[in-house]
């Protein structure tokens, strides 16, 4: 009969296995692209892949800190890949197109009057010398009730 301890050495060891194809093959994906929301992805999932072969090792040594090391890394992939997001968000892809009456992406700037360059204003930004609509003076209430 095979005992517990076999069964654990070769689960770990065909484990270890498929990892390291995994590791390959999402290295190739960070290296070959296409683009960078790919290679973002793919790094996140080396990063899965890093706390796979910390959880075999600590199964197989019994030392129960390397889960803990695990975990850190867990939370700090999480933020790494949270940050290429927010990167790939404010920057928008190479050669994307802009939507219509958008801001242009990818190095294309707007012009304006007399061939100035225009920058894009955020969502929901009221220009500075815009007056309230409706005629009602600022700081009254939504029911009218300010203007007594």
């Amino acid at each position: 009969m095979i005992s517990p301890e076999d069964i654990i050495q070769l689960t770990s060891n065909f484990v270890v296995a498929v990892l390291g194809v995994a590791f390959f093959l999402t290295v190739y994906r960070v290296i070959k692209g296409p683009t960078l929301p790919d290679r973002v992805i793919a790094l996140d999932m080396l990063v899965g892949i890093a706390i796979g072969f910390i959880a075999v090792i600590a199964i197989r040594t019994g030392y129960t800190l390397y889960i803990d090391i695990a975990i850190s890394l867990g939370l700090v992939g999480f933020l790494a890949t949270v940050g290429f997001a927010r990167f790939i968000l404010a920057r928008g892809m190479v050669g994307e197109q802009p939507p219509e009456g958008g801001p242009a992406v990818g190095g294309q700037k707007a012009k304006g009057k007399g061939g100035k360059s225009l920058r894009p204003a955020a969502v929901g930004a009221v220009p500075v010398n815009a007056k309230p609509r409706g005629g009602k003076k600022p700081g009254g209430s939504a029911k009218g009730e300010g203007n007594k």
